[in-house]
């Protein structure tokens, strides 16, 4: 996961592994919050529509630190 704080103070978020999963958040507990939940969403999706898949043997989240 890869995050940023923008120039205007929103925090960005993306998931470089699911391509598409990018999200704001005003701060960046929040923004974490909601990249692994749309993280979540995008691989559960994925799974029932029996679409390709990274590797899902363990899932977790590397974030920097602050």
């Amino acid at each position: 996961m890869e995050i940023e704080r923008e120039v205007d103070g929103r925090w960005i978020a993306e998931v470089t592994d699911l391509p598409g999963v990018m999200v704001y958040g005003a701060t960046r507990e929040e923004v974490l919050a909601r990249a692994k939940a749309l993280a979540l969403r995008v691989v559960a999706d994925r799974l029932e529509h029996g679409e390709a898949l990274p590797d899902l043997s363990d899932i977790y989240f590397v974030v920097p630190a602050a």
